[in-house]
């Protein structure tokens, strides 16, 4: 019997009575019908959405302040490439691509070439690059003269997680199961972090250093203090570790970050998938409910062949996972710290930036259907004068999430927001509502969250803050197919009350499509430009569709048949200020998705709304993390799980002799995508891929 696997993007675990994204201008603007219509349509949401809407903010009042702003820059002078469908990395007029890293290249010393058939074991693998690149973010080396450089630094990678079908020397029909100890540790050994050193070579190309004394993996088996306010909380304690202060490894590493001290933070996310259990009578507590633990995981079965992956034996190793990790690429021999002041949760990135009075400020988004928007802020001042003032400036502030409130007739338009402390002893998070201690608020931060009614938004990813305009932030939704979903839900409300049968909302300004196939963009601008403030104003920047289909399913007034996409995922602000956008949605180029084709990396201009389709993936792939040089002049992003059959057009009506695709891919390596390697690949390989401009200009220009 051959196995498979489950999409981790499938589950919601949030079935509280708050309110959603959706509820929120249904409520607010009742009375003013014609504005509704008007900002349902695409030329109301373009309109409202840009012209010029960046430069204020709202505080809870209503009341306007203005938002602290540097000189506008980050206007596109990008051609527009089509959509593909192709099996290859497709670039704007102009620029060239190289592939730098590939899952399986040698990264550290005694470390093997990747065969190319996946018959490396785990003591391999652990010398390897892992597998499904994912964040990326570029430390610079500095020079002489104190500057940061722009042809040398430290790359620091996320491997998000393995395709396991790929993954293994071929087996036939019996691939996967059983598993054995071996199997386990290879998988664990390609997730996690890779470090590595890279510069710029004399013909203009690109190279990472092998055997450099920076590089660095760190695995599913690293261990790895456990900080902050729930460190030796007895939900972090196991027989491992009867202190609950160092956890082993990370996984499921999506999003990060940079903090101003130039360290990295890697965000874990869907942990949950790797847990099962085979006894019988398991039944998972409302807490492991609310992170979407059960039995069977999402297929992976590491519970058969490692114990401490088994719901039944090790009940707390789950909680030890969930959390932003903060790394020290310049110290190989640093341990890395779980930051547990910063909330559990499935993070999707973290994006640091310096409130008014120099806090750090972490926003954070928890990707799946219907949950929340976080952002921590630092108890104490970080000193630019003197980096290690941010040694372990994020083990103690408050985290807050965010409740979106009803637009406000108003001239700018835009809707207000708070944000809401998640601090024990506050906001209903007191013991008779079964919070009892600041931990345990930050371990079951979700619950928290639905405790103190923040809105459900349509799963909440990537966060990027404009370096041109203080204060100014823009999140990406990607999708929500989900939404009006009837769910009979638990009391999580703050009072404490039950509602049963309550049914989710449709649709409204916010998120105006009852199935959100394509996903959207929300910017706010926090209170006087400070990113510390609680209070912010709100709009969506640009709602994804399909012109194909017109309505409102089409997309904003500024989507055309030239830049449409699906589910924005990736988001990131490059030096000069243009926003790139990049895509982890549906390749099929059917139905709602007909005529998108492939993954691809847009670029937008945040004053004008103009968006430019400026990159195109190889088949089956998403496009996701970018970062650039100081000057600008090097992008580099990640190719994730080319060949990945999801919604693939090219997938067989029949998969015989083998009983599900799994099996059928496992046995046919290629059959999907030959990406990077081509006619030389054994099978497809996620990679890391340097963009330059031919004339050697600064990217976007």
């Amino acid at each position: 019997m051959a196995h498979t696997f489950k999409d981790d993007d499938d589950g919601v675990s949030n079935i509280s009575v708050g309110t959603h994204v959706a509820q929120i201008i249904e409520n607010g603007i009742a009375a003013s019908a014609s504005r509704r219509s008007f900002l349902k349509t695409g030329a109301g949401l373009s309109l409202l959405s840009f012209l010029g809407l960046g430069a204020t903010a709202c505080g809870g009042s209503g009341s306007s302040s203005q938002v602290v702003a540097k000189p506008q820059g980050g206007a596109i002078g990008v051609l527009s490439v089509p959509t593909s469908s192709s099996d290859s990395v497709v670039v704007s007029d102009g620029y060239g691509t190289q592939v730098l890293l590939r899952w399986g290249d040698p990264v550290l010393a005694g470390a093997a070439e990747f065969v190319g058939d996946a018959s490396e074991g785990w003591a391999q693998q652990e010398l390897q690059a892992g597998d499904n690149h994912d964040a990326i973010v570029f430390f610079p080396f500095t020079a002489a003269d104190g500057k940061p450089r722009s042809d040398a630094g430290l790359l620091c990678i996320n491997h998000e997680y393995i395709n396991p079908e790929y993954f293994f020397s071929a087996r036939g029909e019996s691939w996967y199961a059983p598993l054995d100890a071996d199997m386990v540790k290879k998988m664990l050994a390609a997730h996690g972090v890779s470090v590595i050193e890279v510069r710029r070579n004399a013909a203009g190309g690109w190279e990472y250093v092998r055997d450099s004394g920076y590089n660095r993996r760190i695995t599913g088996y690293t261990a790895i203090d456990l900080s902050g306010p729930a460190a030796g909380d007895p939900m972090l304690q196991t027989a491992a570790d009867p202190a609950g202060v160092e956890a082993l490894g990370t996984l499921n590493n999506c999003g990060g970050g940079k903090t101003p001290w130039s360290t990295y933070l890697t965000c874990e996310e869907n942990f949950n998938g790797y847990f099962g259990t085979a006894a019988a009578d398991f039944a998972p507590t409302a807490h492991e409910g609310r992170y979407g633990l059960n039995k069977d995981g999402f297929g992976y079965l590491w519970h058969t062949a490692d114990p401490r992956f088994d719901l039944a034996v090790s009940r707390n190793e789950p909680n030890r996972f969930g959390w932003v990790v903060e790394i020290d690429p310049f110290n190989p021999a640093s341990k890395p710290k779980k930051r547990t002041a910063l909330g559990r949760f499935k993070h999707e990135n973290a994006e640091c930036v310096l409130s008014a009075k120099k806090r750090a400020v972490v926003y954070m988004g928890c990707d799946e259907r219907n949950e929340y928007l976080y952002k921590f802020v630092s108890a104490k001042a970080y000193d630019p004068a003197n980096p290690a003032s941010g040694a372990n400036l994020l083990d103690a502030g408050t985290l807050y999430v965010a409740r979106l409130d009803a637009h406000k007739v108003v001239g700018d338009g835009k809707g207000t927001g708070q944000w809401l402390a998640l601090e024990f002893g506050k906001n209903g998070l007191t013991p008779e509502n079964g919070f009892a201690s600041q931990a345990e608020v930050l371990i079951r931060a979700r619950a928290a969250a639905d405790r103190v009614g923040a809105t459900m938004m349509d799963r909440p990813e990537w966060i990027a803050a404009n370096p041109r305009v203080s204060g100014e932030v823009y999140l990406s939704c990607t999708n929500n197919s989900r939404r009006g979903s009837s769910e009979t839900p638990t009391s999580n409300k703050a009072d404490g009350t039950t509602v049963a049968g309550s049914a989710r909302p449709e649709i409204d300004d916010a998120n105006p499509r009852a199935v959100n196939n394509w996903g959207h963009i929300v910017r706010w601008n926090e209170t006087d430009g400070d990113a510390a403030a609680t209070t912010f104003a709100w709009d969506i920047f640009l709602l994804a569709g399909n012109p194909h289909l017109g309505g409102d399913m089409a997309g904003s007034s500024n989507i055309t048949f030239d830049n449409m996409f699906n589910s924005p995922d990736g988001l990131q602000f490059d030096p000069e200020g243009r926003l790139w956008i990049q895509t982890d949605g549906s390749f099929s180029n059917t139905g709602a998705y007909a005529g998108q084709g492939n993954n691809q990396m847009l670029v937008a201009d945040v004053r004008t709304g103009q968006v430019t389709r400026f990159l195109t993936g190889p088949s089956g792939c998403e496009i996701t993390g970018a970062t650039w040089t100081p000057d600008g002049k090097t992008a580099f992003i990640n190719i994730q799980h080319p060949g990945e059959v999801g919604s693939h057009p090219n997938r067989p009506t029949s998969t015989a002799p083998y009983d599900n695709m799994d099996a059928y891919v496992h046995n046919n390596p290629t059959a999907f995508s030959r990406w990077p390697d081509g006619d030389a690949a054994g099978r497809p390989r996620s990679a890391t891929v340097v963009i330059r401009k031919n004339d050697g200009g600064v990217i976007g220009t």
